[in-house]
């Protein structure tokens, strides 16, 4: 019988080694496996690799893994935000490495590792800085860059609602890098607010099938990234 299901975030992150590449799911606010990240933190793995769209925000997720000294290199497209003092203390200090991708050649970057889809080739940042080094060709007449695919060791992704085969259904704009990541890594572990029994999701509605899913966490009431910026708001307001 077919069960991915873990106890906790714990059992769900055994297995995860110094070194590894983690692919983390999430975009701003939305979509974060913070309790997942948080599990990562007490395990005590370290010189990660980490591919997010962000920097982490405040001093949880994310930014919390920066702020423990965990992160080696950090992957990303938007680094800097109004809560990404970590990140940026950091950056200057030269303690950590970042590989600034556009938003959209990270995603197909992903999407290509888990297609299984060695390069591609964009016209996104021909011409700048980020184009150093990077294979140029033409097609049409326009310059193309050559990127590479981008796979993980472990994607840690949330979702809303997950069966015990590991089929994944998410909660609207919090799908955003989750699907694809989901595709993307050797290990998929995914917490989720809800757990149904086998035939109870809509066939039409699964997004992630369970094919791409080796582990399941139930985390039903996860912390709030948007109200833990809401309360530094208010502390910095004072």
């Amino acid at each position: 019988m077919i069960d991915k299901r873990c106890t906790d975030v714990e059992a769900a992150l055994q297995g995860v080694k110094d070194g590894a590449t983690v692919l983390i799911g999430g975009f701003g606010e939305a979509g974060n496996p913070t309790e997942l990240v948080h599990a990562l933190i007490d395990q005590g793995v370290r010189d990660l690799t980490v591919v997010n769209n962000n920097a982490g925000n405040g001093e949880i997720g994310l930014a919390r893994l920066l702020q423990t000294g965990r992160v080696r290199k950090l992957i990303c497209s938007f680094p800097r935000s109004s809560h990404s003092y970590v990140f940026d203390d950091l950056y200057k200090r030269g303690e950590i490495e970042l590989e600034l991708v556009p938003q959209g050649t990270l995603a197909e970057r992903l999407r290509a590792g888990g297609a299984g889809i060695p390069a591609f080739f964009t016209p996104t940042a021909v011409g700048t800085e980020l184009a150093a080094g990077k294979e140029v060709r033409t097609f049409g007449g326009r310059d193309y860059l050559m990127e590479t695919a981008l796979r993980g060791d472990v994607a840690l992704v949330k979702a809303e609602t997950a069966d015990r085969w590991g089929n994944l259904v998410y909660r609207k704009a919090a799908r955003n890098f989750g699907a694809v990541m989901a595709t993307a890594a050797d290990l998929t572990v995914v917490q989720v607010r809800n757990l149904v029994d086998l035939g109870d999701l809509d066939p039409e509605a699964i997004v992630t099938p369970s094919i791409y899913v080796d582990r399941v966490v139930r985390v039903a009431e996860p912390v709030s990234e948007r109200d833990h910026l809401a309360q530094l708001d208010r502390k910095n307001a004072k």
